[in-house]
């Protein structure tokens, strides 16, 4: 076994890809690479809404995310606020890589 480095990446949750983008809140969590045969993490994160109509509210996302395949899904476990006893899912779709950061798109369905 070895060990893998775990990661608490600074990101905003925005409207769309563009830096220009406006900022509706922040992915708060952690990562950490824990596949020996494939490039994939084990992914913790809150989506923490800070502006508009979820504003205050967290939707919480969790499980294994295969970053270089195009169909993946992760589950949205619950939530906060809105997303109280939400469940649901997430559509992560690698829209850019630059050096070792990514804009990564998600598309998210809720149930709450």
């Amino acid at each position: 076994m070895t060990s893998s480095p775990v990661t608490i990446p600074p990101a905003s949750l925005t409207e769309g890809p563009e830096l220009s983008s406006k900022e509706v809140g922040r992915a708060q969590g952690l990562y950490a690479s824990t596949d020996m045969k494939t490039f994939g993490f084990s992914m913790v994160f809150n989506l923490a809404f800070t502006e508009g109509e979820f504003n205050g509210s967290t939707a919480a996302m969790y499980g294994r995310n295969q970053i270089l395949l195009e169909d993946r899904e992760l589950p949205i476990i619950g939530g906060t606020g809105a997303f109280r006893f939400a469940r649901g899912y997430a559509r992560p779709k690698t829209y850019k890589i630059v050096n070792i950061d990514a804009v990564v798109e998600y598309n998210v369905f809720i149930w709450h």
